[in-house]
């Protein structure tokens, strides 16, 4: 097992070094930090990871096992083909090549060493452009066939967020209001009295909007009643930090909400997307149990309220698929997630349900806030609780997008 070849450097003709766009003073700081920044994408991306292994000979073929990635339509030599075996008299005389630039090659030689050398040269074009795909190879020599992989991937551009020097150019507190000012405001204040500096956004889709104004805090005007989760997408589609920490807009920051810990545990480990805390004493989390089904049917899904495993390092973590309405999303994981806007009153694990198998969560305990009491007027109640109607339509539009049999709470 070795790791890939280094890539070699690139350059862009009669074009500035993007560097030296940045004041000198402030050059060494930004480089280190995207340094960083660009290890972490690594590990998220498994790139960190990216090793070539080679198959042991003793079929006798040795040829990679993993790690071989091509561009699409762009000739790539197939590292580690060789042929393992005695030099015997079964080889034919001279070298023959048959079938170069086609879908399949016969080699020939009477030398082992020269057949070991046209193998080096063997290369791999894929003939249909796609930037995320795969493609079997055959190899054979005599009674031996084996079969590898190779993937086929369009390089990527890594997306960084400059997360600053301090938890004010790192996170970003977003809340979906509706109504219940009196709440909000109290919240926001709450937020000031510990982050007199951190942005604020506030989507906001009130029958009878009212101003919400503050220091570095943007306030969204939606239309009447336009829901929940379209919401939620507004307020995380106008951040422009790595984190976001998400809070209902009846919240309230205590003596002990600390945005920090929250930024201390994803930075540690950047394969993360969402840490979830607890809302007083609920430390609501879930896992779901999901099966793909049959073709006919499509899927079923059930909700269990435990964890998976423990966060190593982090006591009181654990990986869970769900957790509470108060957490630390990454900003672009969440992003390719999105929340559905056709979920306008109440939706919270169809969020989740979405983000399974691409999102990595983990709830933590003694990540606290507060939950302020009050009384929700009746105007506020007929928009919360679900109709009939709209709990059918929910279900029913689960059954197509989520492609499921069955959806159990």
């Amino acid at each position: 097992m070795r790791p890939n070849e280094n890539p070699t450097p690139c350059s862009c003709q009669d074009t500035e070094p993007a560097n030296s766009h940045v004041p000198k003073h402030a050059l060494e700081e930004l480089e280190k930090r995207r340094a960083e920044e660009y290890r972490q994408h690594l590990l998220r991306t498994g790139k960190e990871n990216d090793v070539l292994i080679l198959a042991p000979a003793n079929t006798p073929l040795q040829y990679p096992l993993k790690g071989f990635r091509v561009t699409p339509m762009r000739p790539t030599l197939i590292p580690g083909l060789s042929l393992q075996t005695k030099t015997r008299a079964l080889f034919k005389e001279g070298e023959l090549a048959i079938g170069q630039n086609e879908k399949e090659l016969r080699l020939s030689s009477n030398s082992l060493l020269k057949l070991n050398e046209m193998l080096s040269r063997v290369t791999y074009t894929s003939t249909i452009y796609h930037i995320r795909t795969e493609d079997l190879v055959y190899f054979s020599f005599e009674d031996h066939e084996v079969v590898f992989p190779i993937e086929i991937r369009r390089l990527s551009v890594p997306v960084l967020f400059d997360p600053g020097k301090d938890v004010n150019s790192q996170v970003t507190v977003v809340v979906k209001a509706f109504l219940r000012y009196k709440e909000l405001n109290l919240l926001v204040n709450s937020i000031r009295w510990r982050y007199p500096k951190i942005k604020i956004i506030v989507a906001d889709d009130s029958l009878e909007p009212q101003k919400v104004e503050g220091e570095n805090l943007e306030h969204y005007l939606m239309p009447p009643a336009k829901g929940w989760f379209a919401g939620r997408n507004l307020a995380v589609s106008q951040v422009s930090t790595k984190y976001f920490l998400w809070v209902d807009d009846d919240f309230v920051f205590l003596n002990n909400t600390r945005i920090e810990r929250f930024v201390e545990i994803m930075e540690a480990n950047p394969e993360l997307d969402v840490v979830g805390g607890q809302v007083e004493s609920n430390s609501f989390f879930f896992k779901m149990n999901y099966e793909e089904g049959t073709v006919e049917e499509g899927g079923c899904i059930t909700r269990v309220f435990h964890t998976h495993a423990p966060l190593p390092g982090f006591d009181g973590c654990f990986f869970a698929d769900g957790v509470v309405n108060y957490f630390l999303g990454r900003t672009a994981a969440v992003r390719k997630v999105g929340f559905d806007p056709f979920l306008k009153r109440v939706a919270h694990t169809e969020f989740f349900v979405d983000g399974l198998g691409d999102l990595l969560i983990v709830t933590c305990q003694g990540l606290e806030i507060g939950h302020q009491k009050h009384s929700n007027t009746d105007k506020y109640l007929s928009f919360r609780q679900p109709s009939k109607w709209d709990s059918e339509a929910k279900m029913t539009h689960h059954f197509f997008k989520n492609h499921l049999k069955c959806m159990k709470y």
